[in-house]
């Protein structure tokens, strides 16, 4: 082509055009890597009672353990999902059956349950979770809080089927 010139610049945008769009000229959608399941935490399964019943609050409540359940691969809420929850708090010990209950997933796959406030066991302040219903494969977690003073806790999981 006659009086057509190509700088270095103008030839990668060009070709990264190409490339985005592909050889039709349409936009390609971004494909998903996929969401890669939760692995379980070091410690998370300590002082675990199988079995904990389900209930509206842990004790006289006032601190709130939150979080999601997903499933690995496309990242979907999961409804209807039992998640345990217990921890050393001012009320009792993570060992205790009155420290434990767990709750269900609502339609968008949040959990939200009330227990007394979370204090510090050997130095750290955490709590734990468990999965583990048997549609997909147990996980446990503890997270950590920043503070001992925290009034809430966030976990997620990302469930693989069993």
């Amino acid at each position: 082509m006659p009086g057509l010139t190509f700088s270095r610049r103008s030839l990668v945008l060009a070709s990264g055009a190409v490339l985005a769009t592909g050889a039709t000229g349409f936009l390609v959608p971004a494909r998903a890597s996929g969401v890669a399941p939760t692995a379980s935490m070091r410690g998370g399964s300590n002082n675990y009672r199988p079995g904990a019943p389900i209930v509206d609050r842990i004790g006289g409540g006032g601190f709130w353990m939150t979080g999601t359940v997903r499933r690995a691969g496309d990242g979907a809420p999961l409804p209807g999902q039992r998640i345990q929850i217990w921890a050393h708090t001012t009320e009792g010990h993570e060992r205790d059956p009155q420290s434990h209950g767990a709750t269900l997933t609502d339609a968008n796959g949040e959990f939200r349950l009330e227990m007394p406030q979370i204090v510090p066991a050997f130095g750290q302040p955490h709590g734990h979770l468990a999965y583990d219903s048997g549609e997909f494969e147990t996980v446990f977690l503890r997270p950590i809080m920043g503070s001992s003073k925290d009034k809430t806790l966030a976990a997620h999981f990302v469930l693989q089927p069993a």
